[in-house]
This record gives structure tokens, sequence and C-alpha cells, in this order.
């Protein structure tokens, strides 16, 4: 897929059943969706469903392994599972005007040797099938299911552009002390956690770093007190890439700092204002609103969108945040809220909750009138506790 098609494509509608916290989910997305819920709700285990598929068709991944990394099938089956436990992970992919350009859906479970196995994968464009599995090659060799079409660049050329849409998810949760670290980058690629963080801009061409630093540097001008100037350098020695902040100060010619020196907060604003500007498939976030102050987290949001109207990157965020959610441009189908159950956690948009709704109508602002809905039941006995 082209990276003006990935970029305009985006997750219109995610079906989930038997993964990890829930039995069911079946739920529209749009351009930015925001999850919220209790601790252990599942906010990660969602996101992680986007992350599975991107595994399935990345270089060194295939079904087998995405599995594996998770443990295999029985860590990912619900436990509230009942008598159909298979696994199933159905998305749709399109855009406004069609949302349902493509659909791919993949059951799987586990044979008698405990190894995953797929029991169905089923491919659709425009509503009409391009692939449905198990076909007459499978039920000859069982052994075929244990890899997916979607996987095998041989047989999936008429489909290939949702293999190439998964492969442009990204996952980021920035932790800023990979970032510090002088062997940060070593063995690592695309790593979700910001290990190779500084290589990723040290890749990006002069021309685009030089104007992306430029967009970020004006963003932190406004969050960091003291910000004036930051420059992308390399080592002379090591070849090591770095990024350099100057901060107003009595001298002169400021003071330099480089990232070993940088805030966590600011090293985290960094890596989001980085990732947003990257013209790429959906990018999954968790709690961005950590170590920013509230003033800034309020803003996120807006911010977000003025970066997705340039780049058309669809964000899928996890966030406790109430600031976060107080942007008056949320809308209530973009708000995504996960209720734990004894038979699963739920997932339902704030739209369809009358007493979100009736809040919000009666001048709540959004964040006021869902946060609540994510404390835990008995929450207030945690005063209670002895040490």
């Amino acid at each position: 897929m082209r990276e003006s098609t990935a970029s305009a494509f985006r997750f219109t509608h995610l079906y989930l059943e038997n993964w990890r916290n829930f039995t069911k989910v079946d739920v529209d997305l749009q351009k930015r969706a925001f999850l919220i819920g209790p601790n252990a709700s599942g906010k990660s285990n969602l996101l992680d469903a986007f992350r599975f598929l991107r595994d399935i068709v990345s270089i060194g991944g295939g079904f087998q392994a995405a599995v594996g990394r998770r443990g295999g099938v029985k860590p990912l089956r619900c436990l509230a599972a009942r008598r159909n436990s298979d696994i199933v992970i159905g998305a749709r992919i399109g855009n406004n005007e069609c949302p349902s350009a493509w659909e791919y859906e993949i059951r799987f479970s586990q044979d008698k040797q405990s190894l995953p196995a797929i029991v169905k994968e089923c491919v659709r464009k425009n509503g009409r099938d391009l692939l449905l599995r198990p076909n007459r090659e499978d039920k000859a060799d069982p052994q075929r299911l244990t890899q997916t079409y979607l996987e095998q660049i041989n047989v999936n050329k008429a489909f290939r552009d949702i293999a190439e849409f998964f492969n442009s998810v990204r996952y980021l949760h920035i932790v800023p002390q990979l970032v510090r670290d002088p062997g940060r980058s070593v063995g690592r690629q695309d790593d979700p956690y910001g290990g190779d963080f500084l290589e990723q801009i040290a890749k990006t061409n002069n021309k685009t770093q030089k104007t992306w630093l430029k967009k970020v540097e004006k963003a932190l001008k406004i969050a960091v007190p003291q910000f004036e100037q930051i420059e992308f350098e390399r080592d002379p020695v090591r070849g090591t890439p770095h990024l350099k902040v100057k901060y107003t100060h009595w001298r002169p010619h400021g003071a330099w700092q480089k990232e070993d020196q940088f805030s966590d907060g600011t090293l985290r604003l960094l890596g989001l204002l980085w990732a947003i500007l990257e013209k790429s498939g959906p990018l999954l976030l968790e709690e961005p609103e950590l170590s920013l102050h509230t003033k800034i987290v309020r803003h996120l949001p807006q911010m977000f969108w003025r970066m997705q109207m340039r780049s058309g990157r669809q964000i899928i965020l996890s966030t406790h945040s109430s600031e976060l959610l107080s942007e008056e441009g949320i809308a209530l189908d973009e708000v995504l809220l996960l209720i734990p159950h004894p038979e699963g956690t739920k997932v339902r948009l704030a739209r369809d909750i009358q007493e979100i709704l009736h809040l919000v109508q009666g001048g709540i602002p959004l964040g006021e009138a869902v946060i609540p809905h994510t404390a835990p039941e008995n929450h207030f006995q945690m005063s209670l506790f002895e040490g």
C-alpha cells in the first residue's frame, strides 16, 4: 500500500471474541479513539489486538510468532469464554466515504498438541469475499492452517493492501530511561518503548528531519519553561545520535543540555510529537499524559487533531486523565468506555450511555462526565488500608 493510501485509511470497526479480557467487542472507531476504564479493565489488551494484527505481517513475525510472543493460545483466551472458545479478531478498514473498503477476520484455537491453529480466515473487499478458509487445500493438508494467507507473499497479492496497512500500525509508549541509555539502539528496531527513538530521527532524511524538528521546537517553546532551541547531532567519535536543547540562561549563549539531562516529561512529549508527524498508519498510545503538566495535557487532543489534519494518521489511545478529555472538540463517539464485568469487560461508546449523554448535554465537561465511570467499585475503601 502506498504511504498516502496507508495514511488515508484507518480502522473503522473492531470485532473481538474471547480475546483476553473480552468475551465480545463490537464497536465503531473514529479517526481518534480514547479508551478509558479502571485499572486492569483491558485498555492495554484492547490495543494489543491491533498489535497482534501487525505482528502477523511484520518481518520476522507471522501467526505462530504473534501467538507465541503472548504465551500461547491459553493466555490469550478470555477466562469467561464459554462453549465456543475460539479467539476471533475482526477489523474493517476504510475511511468516512467507504468504511468497509476492506474486512479481515481471523478465528483461531489450538490443536491437540496445543499449537495455534487457524479455524477461519476471511478477507472481503467492498463486501465481496476474496478469501475464505479453510479451503479445499487446507482440508487436504491441515498443517497449512498453522499460517495465515495474509503473511504469505506468494498468496496474498490480491489483498496485500491489508498486510501493508497492518504493518503500518505503530505502538508507542516512551520509556525515558531507554532513550537516555547510551546503548539504547543496539539490536533494537521500531522499539515501541523508545529505545531506538534517536536512531529513527537520524534515519529521517535531512530536509524532513529539520522541518519536523522545527515543528517540535515550536510546540516545546509553549510547553517547556525557558526552552529556546532543539538540534540533532551525532557524536563525532562513537557516531551515537543525540538531541540537544538550548534553554534561556543568564549566560549570553544560553545553556545546552543533551537528552540524558531532559526531564521525563520533555522526552515523552518529544516522542509523541515526532510520532504524530510521521505519515504512517494507526498510532497506538498508552497514557500519553504521563509526566506532563495538566495544562499541557488539556491541549493534547487538539494538538493531535491538528497533526492528524496534515498526516491523516489515526490515533487510538488509553487514558485515565479527565484533563485530557476536557477538550471541547472530543465527540462522544470517540470515547470508548471499558466496563469490567464477571462475563468479560464490556466496551461501550460514551454516546450510548444515557447518563453520560445527559450530563454532557447539560453542560458538564466530558472528562468530568466519563471519568467517574472508571473508578473501582469500592475505591473509597483504600483509605482503610493498614500498612
